[in-house]
């Protein structure tokens, strides 16, 4: 098949095509969600959590996020690759170039920012050069000690109207694709129908373009209470990649995230 793009994608969304995302830190889960039909990868600064250990999203470097965006990289065939901007490597449009730029020479086709109305100029400088942009809103991890928890965000009516009117400004600066996190589904719904680029829902309502999950989430290999958002795949499927081509499958037709995965 060949490589997806972001005229691939944003192709998708114009069709209504509903669009599978999945993290993954190294070459052969990356092959095999590749071989499940999986759309986009995302080279997560969670893992800093399921790979490193970690409380927290917060310690992971720009180093990190290199390494496992090569290792990504090298299995990868025709998904298209995300990669995260860890925690303080983007405080101005200088910076951020820097480190952006060495994830795209790492293999990124895109790089992922945390972050509302102050990163306009940061979006927009990166649009400049060449570096496409997703844009997360809603709970951001690495703001996680500002929002005091892992707390549904966009509840009162006066958040979800702030968190439209970030989207459609960062997209008229330059996102390519805008993250929602942990949001109520009406306001997922809301940010998608308001801005012309892919919305990738995680938490946030079957209405977006696009689902994403943490890897070791929907395989059920994380400890601990399961996040409402999450499915557990591997509990229908006889193995690896039955759950992932399942996964990939109940987005396309729609049947994943079920109404018990979504915040109203």
């Amino acid at each position: 098949m060949p490589q997806n793009t972001l005229h691939t994608i944003s192709t998708m969304k114009d069709n209504g095509d509903k669009i599978s995302m999945l993290t993954s830190y190294d070459a052969t889960f990356t092959h095999n969600i590749n071989e499940a039909g999986v759309d986009m990868i995302l080279v997560g600064d969670s893992l800093g959590m399921v790979l490193q250990g970690l409380d927290t999203t917060l310690p992971v470097s720009i180093d990190d996020l290199i390494y496992h965006t090569r290792c990504v990289k090298a299995g990868n065939q025709q998904c298209l690759i995300m990669s995260d901007m860890p925690f303080m490597t983007y405080r101005t449009p200088e910076e951020a170039m820097t480190n952006a730029a060495a994830l795209m020479q790492a293999g990124a086709q895109i790089v992922k920012l945390e972050g509302g109305m102050w990163l306009k100029g940061t979006v927009a400088k990166l649009y400049e050069q060449g570096i496409p942009v997703c844009a997360h809103l809603g709970l951001t991890p690495q703001a996680i000690n500002k929002l005091g928890g892992y707390r549904v965000q966009g509840r009162t009516p006066e958040q979800a109207q702030t968190m439209i009117d970030e989207a459609v400004a960062l997209a008229a600066a330059g996102a390519s694709m805008i993250l929602l996190e942990c949001v109520p589904a009406a306001v997922g719904k809301a940010v998608t129908e308001a801005v012309d680029v892919p919305v990738i829902g995680i938490g946030a309502g079957p209405d977006t373009d696009a689902q994403v999950l943490v890897l070791h989430d929907m395989l059920g290999l994380t400890p601990g209470k399961k996040t409402r958002f999450v499915k557990n795949f591997m509990a229908q499927e006889d193995d690896i990649q039955g759950a992932l081509k399942a996964y990939a499958d109940e987005v396309r037709n729609q049947t994943f995230p079920a109404p018990e995965h979504c915040f109203e």
